[in-house]
């Protein structure tokens, strides 16, 4: 059985990823694990009203949120019947998925993100470090434009 690790926040249960594990579930029995990195987003990080019911601090929301989004995911991915589990991550996505490592032997990492130009996982070049720092094939897959403004 192949083991896959998938990276990403505001990307969870978009169609890209959703049809990535699709094709992965249809080649060859999976076990998939995500790891959701509790990062904020910009508007996130200054606290406005419309978050602040998730916790007191730019931390404990983006945390919050990432849970929010795992929960969503993992029900959705086992209603596809991928045998999946995961995590809410250190806030550095980077640091989310080294940890991750050291408990989930995976073949291959998917980091989903939003487009370039939204995504801050692309502006600090998250797809090429993790290929640098992680001994594991890493597909990068990109969002539609819709999708939201921290992955």
């Amino acid at each position: 059985m192949r083991r896959c690790l998938i990276v990403a926040n505001q990307t969870l249960t978009t169609d890209t990823l959703t049809r990535a594990v699709e094709e992965r579930i249809a080649a060859e029995p999976h076990h998939f694990f995500l790891v959701a990195p509790a990062t904020p987003a910009p508007d996130e990080v200054d606290g406005p009203a419309a978050y602040a019911a998730l916790g007191p601090s730019a931390t404990d929301r983006a945390y919050a949120l990432a849970q929010q989004r795992l929960d969503r995911a993992l029900e959705h991915l086992r209603g596809l019947g991928a045998a999946v589990d995961g995590e809410v991550g250190d806030p550095d996505p980077l640091q989310a998925v080294l940890l991750t490592l050291g408990r989930f032997r995976a073949d291959e990492i998917v980091i989903s993100t939003l487009p370039r130009g939204l995504s801050q996982w692309i502006r600090r070049d998250l797809p090429t470090r993790l290929r640098k720092g992680c001994d594991v094939p890493v597909t990068h897959l990109v969002a539609d434009a819709g999708a939201g403004a921290n992955a």
